[in-house]
């Protein structure tokens, strides 16, 4: 045999290696595809309310199963008659939105929301046919860094309400800078002229989702806050006085953007105000919205703001301890239950760490965090990625609408009820 004829059959025999490699691969996932859709119906119960209760009461073997339910059904998509639109009463309907105040008591008390987004479609679809009355008024701020797709989408869903409405006045929107705070600004300008006689407005972000429902909140803002504002937070402590002794600056370049310190002292706070220190989320009454956008202080305090670090965390709290400011709370401190948070380096200490994944300190919530979501006190929690963790978002959903539904004091229509 000459050295042509070897060459030929060593190339021979490498092709038929490959082939037989290929396709013991090709067999070995067709059968790991068909094990996992035999999975689904045999271990996962009537998915996911079966699991789902499992979950909520912390049994371990659930979230085991849960991890391959998980993996084997992913996420669900819930661009129905969005990407492909279709009339607003068959979106509403296909979306499963509340179409009617589910008492009286919820009729004659409205709420405005600021919702701030700018990815994540799903999750806010979510978010928002949770949190969805009729007879309150949502604005919706849209990062104008955000996709012209992104913006398409929210525009189509928006156009089937009455209710909802896109801010006239759009932000670039900086994590930490000025413009998340001018975000909300430039919403409550927006709500304060509707007709809507609106009580509290609540401020929330995309990866929010609601733990109390809408007659729950409000039983506790009249038996708790009435006519007053939640705004958590204390003085401000000396190591966060940086963010508001010197003054930082806004970049946005090249698709990424971020604050950083410059080392321009700031001035002192304007008319002597104490600066406070607390949440960025709020419940506030329209009145003290008002004063908001026409006090000069509230103004001046805006303005003084605009160059310091993540300025939403000190405004509210600072206003609302001005003592004529409209339902001020001058003697609370961290009190008001408004955001479930497991932060970072309160773990072992407010909660039991985070069975999902950190995010800037922050827990991205996974399967094992849904029993302490709804054992907590809070009104909302924050944070959800419905991409990475598809059930923790369907059982919540599950068991909030279930409740929603379990309280209302009219005939429940079908759509409002999720599918099986």
């Amino acid at each position: 045999m000459n050295l042509l004829e070897i060459a030929k059959s060593g190339f021979l025999v490498c092709i038929v290696v490959c082939i037989f490699i290929f396709g013991v691969f090709y067999l070995r996932n067709t059968i790991f595809k068909a094990d996992k859709e035999k999975l689904i119906p045999k271990e996962c119960g009537f998915y996911p309310d079966e699991l789902c209760s499992a979950l909520f009461d912390g049994k371990e073997v659930a979230f085991q199963i849960g991890q391959l339910c998980q993996e084997a059904l992913g996420g669900k998509e819930m661009s129905t008659c969005i990407q492909i639109p279709c009339n607003c009463s068959t979106l509403q309907k296909k979306l499963h939105f509340i179409t009617r105040p589910l008492s009286e008591e919820e009729r004659n008390f409205s709420f405005a929301y600021i919702v701030t987004i700018h990815k994540e479609l799903d999750m806010f679809i979510k978010l928002l046919r949770a949190i969805y009355m009729p007879q309150n008024v949502y604005c919706i701020h849209i990062d104008e860094k955000s996709s012209k797709d992104f913006k398409q989408a929210v525009q189509t869903l928006v156009n089937c309400f009455e209710n909802i409405f896109i801010a006239s006045k759009r932000e670039k929107v900086v994590y930490a800078g000025f413009s998340r705070l001018q975000a909300d600004i430039n919403c409550m300008k927006d709500l304060i002229h509707l007709n809507n006689q609106w009580n509290y407005v609540i401020n929330l972000c995309g990866q929010d989702y609601p733990i109390k429902t809408n007659k729950e909140l409000i039983h506790y803002i009249k038996s708790k806050w009435n006519g007053k504002n939640i705004t958590p937070g204390i003085v401000q402590p000396p190591h966060i006085k940086h963010r508001t002794g010197f003054s930082y600056q806004e970049c946005v370049l090249s698709g990424k953007s971020y604050v950083y310190q410059t080392k321009n002292m700031k001035s002192e706070p304007p008319h002597n105000l104490t600066i406070y220190f607390g949440t960025a989320y709020y419940v506030l009454t329209r009145k003290f919205v008002e004063f908001t956008l026409t006090d000069k202080r509230a103004k001046d305090l805006l303005e003084w703001s605009r160059d310091t670090y993540s300025p939403d965390e000190h405004y509210w709290v600072t206003l609302n301890h001005i003592p004529d400011a409209p339902g001020a709370t001058l003697n609370t401190t961290w009190q008001g239950n408004i955001r479930a948070i497991k932060w970072k380096d309160q773990e072992g200490q407010v909660h039991n760490g985070c069975k999902g994944h950190y995010v800037r300190g922050i827990c991205i919530y996974g399967l094992g965090d849904l029993e302490w979501i709804i054992k907590s006190p809070n009104l909302f929690a924050n944070k959800f990625e419905p991409a990475t963790y598809p059930l923790v978002m369907d059982c919540l959903e599950r068991h909030y609408r279930t409740k929603l539904l379990q309280e209302a004091e009219v005939p429940v229509e079908a759509h409002w009820r999720l599918e099986e």
